[in-house]
């Protein structure tokens, strides 16, 4: 018996989200006294890096048809019962999304989404709701059970050491779509990945002033975003946009800027770990839910900033 853990490689590498869900597998599987087995795409030599991270074994297949879901599905189902698994963890990504409706239908398991953390003593998972204001208890009736854990809910544990990667045979399993062309975002972290994140709103009063904003955010290696109404009137592309109608984000950092904080911008970004507030109204929104905040004129602020940024990385 196994708690099985599928993540995904882009390019023959892993992003933080894998290592998490790797971790949360390996201190699952040891609550319930049994192994974590991993499965994976990509070469067996960065595959079985996966076991210092808590993986005991790990199953590699090489394809290219990880665009199609389905075949993903297919793939995964049938390592959950090569590996007579009972429970499988998934990323809360746009992958795991994907997936997590799919195997639930087909390995006939429970699904809990966006797990905030691992289940407690009587079998509970923590998830957020209603825009991240309160949290709820879900417990799985099902013998089996999928868990999709949200982005910084668990401490990556590098404590293991490498595992060697035993080949999955996929020869058989045809995907039902063929691929046409990719298109991935190149030079900069998605919003959806970023662990760091500077946004700006009306207050930059144009696009010729966001400048500034490109300067603060290349000095800390963020990904820049906007407010709704920053993108309705074109000066940032629709898919800067965070919020509740936009993007939902979780970074480390999210430093906002020029931003009131009307609450449908904090619904999609009160999940963020540390937010940090610019603005020159005292009496902002934003600031009942900021962990610093910085009353001030953004114009002024932001370049000190960043010149400040600028000596600190120096030193």
């Amino acid at each position: 018996m196994s708690v099985l853990v599928f993540v995904e490689s882009i390019n023959n590498k892993y992003k933080k989200a894998a290592f998490e869900a790797v971790s949360y597998g390996a201190q699952l599987a040891k609550a319930q006294g049994v192994s974590c087995t991993v499965v994976t795409n990509g070469s067996a030599d960065i595959a079985g890096e996966l076991g210092k991270y808590g993986a005991a074994k790990v199953l590699n297949f090489t394809s290219n048809d990880m665009h199609d879901t389905g075949f993903v599905t297919q793939v995964i189902s049938k390592a959950f019962d090569q590996v007579s698994a009972k429970h499988l963890v998934i990323s809360d990504n746009s992958r795991g999304k994907a997936l997590a409706g799919r195997l639930s239908v087909r390995l006939d398991a429970g699904v809990v989404t966006a797990a905030e953390g691992l289940p407690d003593s009587d079998g509970n998972i923590k998830r957020a709701v209603y825009s991240g204001k309160a949290f709820a208890s879900y417990a799985v009736s099902s013998d089996k059970s999928i868990i999709s854990i949200s982005r910084n809910a668990v401490p990556v544990t590098d404590t293991g050491s490498a595992v060697s990667a035993e080949a999955m045979d996929v020869a058989g399993i045809t995907p039902p779509t063929s691929l046409v062309e990719v298109k991935r975002v190149e030079g900069t972290i998605p919003l959806p990945e970023a662990e760091l994140v500077v946004s700006a709103g009306r207050g930059m009063k144009g696009p010729e002033n966001w400048g500034i904003i490109d300067d603060l955010a290349n000095v800390l290696g963020a990904t820049t975003a906007c407010s709704r109404p920053v993108s309705d009137t074109g000066w940032r592309p629709h898919h800067e946009h965070v919020g509740q109608t936009g993007i939902a984000i979780k970074p480390n950092l999210y430093i906002a800027i020029g931003i009131s904080g009307a609450i449908q911008h904090l619904a999609g970004v009160n999940s963020s770990n540390t937010i940090v507030v610019i603005n020159k109204d005292p009496e902002a929104p934003f600031f009942k839910a900021a962990d610093y905040g910085i009353i001030g004129d953004l114009f002024d602020v932001v370049p000190r900033l960043t010149e400040s940024l600028k000596k600190f990385k120096s030193a």
